[in-house]
C-alpha cells in the first residue's frame, strides 16, 4: 500500500505535535515539527538579537540556519538541531513561545521553512503539524486533520506543560499568551491558520491522547482505501 502525507494543523496547545508522533510510529512514518522549525529561527533570531522587522537581517540570518531532525536513538524519536546543536528543548521556554508567532508571521522566515518542510517531504510517508501545513505546504496531501480542542483545555495543558518546566510561570501568562498566538496566528498575512476546504476537524477536548490517536487512525485507513 503506497504511503501517503497527513497533516495535521490547528491552535497552540491542541495537542498536534502529541498526536503527530504517535501517529507517525504506529504508521512507521517519518515525524516532521514543523513548530520546532519555527522555534529554532526564533531561538536563532533572539540569541543573535536579528531584528525580524527588518528584511535585510532576516534574510542574512537564514543564511546561517540549517536544521535538521535527528532520530533520538534512546526513545527513538525526532529531535531538532539548530547549526549541529539539539534545541528540542531549550525551544519551548516560554521566552521562545512569546515570539515564535511574530517570527514565523514573517514573508521571508516562511518562505525558508516551507521550502525546508517540501522537502522533507518528498518521499511521502510523513506525517507534519503546524498551521498551514495542509493549505500551503502540502495542499494536495491525501489526509488532512484540523484538530481543535476548547480554549480552556487548551490553556490548562499548556500551563501544566510549562510549570513542570518552569514552576514560576502563571496560569493567567499562559493564556495570554495562547489568546496572543492565537491572534496572530489568525490574522498574519502570509499563509494565516485557517481548515483547509477538504480538512477533516477532530475534536480532542474530551478524549484522552490514546483516544485521539485512534480516531486520526481511522481517519488514515479510510484514506489509504480511497488510494
Amino acid at each position: 500500500m503506497a504511503n501517503i502525507i497527513v497533516t495535521i494543523d490547528g491552535y497552540s496547545s491542541c495537542g498536534k505535535s502529541t498526536l503527530a508522533k504517535k501517529l507517525a510510529a504506529r504508521l512507521h512514518y517519518k515525524y516532521i515539527d514543523s513548530g520546532a522549525m519555527y522555534r529554532a529561527i526564533t531561538l536563532y533570531f533572539l540569541r543573535n538579537r536579528v531584528d525580524w522587522n527588518v528584511a535585510e537581517e532576516v534574510l542574512d540570518a537564514l543564511k546561517n540556519i540549517q536544521l535538521e531532525f535527528v532520530v533520538n536513538p534512546e526513545h527513538k524519536r525526532s529531535e531538532i538541531f539548530l547549526n549541529g546543536e539539539n534545541v528540542e528543548y531549550v525551544i519551548r521556554d516560554l521566552v521562545v513561545a512569546e515570539k515564535v508567532s511574530e517570527v514565523a508571521a514573517v514573508k521571508e522566515v516562511r518562505e525558508f521553512a516551507v521550502a525546508a518542510q517540501q522537502q522533507l517531504g518528498a518521499g511521502k510517508g510523513i506525517v507534519m503539524d503546524g498551521r498551514d501545513i495542509g493549505t500551503t505546504v502540502f495542499p494536495e496531501a491525501e489526509l488532512k486533520i484540523f484538530l481543535v480542542a476548547d480554549p480552556a483545555v487548551r490553556v490548562a495543558r499548556r500551563f501544566k506543560e510549562l510549570h513542570e518546566k518552569n514552576p514560576v510561570v502563571t496560569l493567567e501568562e499562559v493564556k495570554h499568551n495562547l489568546e496572543m498566538r492565537d491572534y496572530i496566528d489568525s490574522n498574519r498575512e502570509i499563509s494565516p491558520l485557517r481548515k483547509a476546504e477538504d480538512a477533516l476537524t477532530l475534536d480532542n477536548t474530551d478524549l484522552s491522547p490514546e483516544e485521539t490517536l485512534n480516531k486520526a487512525c481511522d481517519m488514515v485507513h479510510a484514506a489509504l482505501k480511497r488510494g
